[in-house]
């Protein structure tokens, strides 16, 4: 059984349910052998608590110095990514860094103002939180925006829309790397009820 390492980009200002969910989805996932075919690691600047959006504290697993290799990079978003982490060179520049080696590259909400800040968007579709879709196109008219759906696999990259719609790219990540049944399995563990696109 293939094992990747999935690491979780942590930052002030955080929306929660953009790196829980995802980090849920990954986290519970077992294979028909009931195996764990992802481990999911957090990861700050600093390695120090971060305080998310509405007040939750958390403390990352490692900083940007001592993280293990990833092969899965999830980049949330919320109001630090979009006003503060996508204007942070040293965030900006450990992201193109990850880019290099990682397998996938993702994003959820406005994290996709980080990936397109580090240039890793230019020529591709994407999406973003609906309220923040013309700013995003704006922003980066060398982007295609797409409106109404929930993610954008572009191979190397995947983005996603607002909040809840990470949960749907973690889903559809676990499709991709292990098989539909164990994706399944998982949503149903969740009780999230999954409208899948397969």
């Amino acid at each position: 059984m293939t094992t990747y390492r999935v690491g979780l980009l942590l930052f002030d200002d955080i929306e929660v349910l953009d790196f829980a969910g995802p980090y849920e989805v990954l986290s519970v996932t077992q294979d028909e052998q009931q195996d764990k075919p992802f481990t999911v690691v957090t990861i700050s600047q600093t390695g120090q608590e971060i305080k998310a959006r509405n007040g939750l504290r958390v403390t990352p697993d490692y900083s940007f110095e001592d993280h293990p290799p990833l092969d899965i990079l999830i980049v949330p978003g919320g109001y630090g990514a979009r006003e503060v982490e996508s204007k942070n060179p040293v965030l900006i520049d450990w992201v193109k860094q990850q880019n290099e080696s990682v397998e996938i590259m993702t994003s959820v909400c406005t994290g996709a103002f980080i990936l397109a800040e580090a240039g890793l968007l230019k020529g591709k579709k994407v999406t973003t939180h609906w309220t923040t879709l013309d700013r995003l196109e704006n922003e980066f008219p060398e982007l295609t925006v797409i409106r109404g759906v929930k993610f954008i696999d572009e191979g190397h990259i995947i983005t996603s829309a607002g909040i809840s719609a990470g949960i749907e790219m973690a889903l559809h990540l676990v499709a991709e790397l292990t098989t539909l049944e164990t994706a399944r399995h998982t949503a149903k563990h969740m009780e999230y009820d999954w409208q899948t696109q397969y």
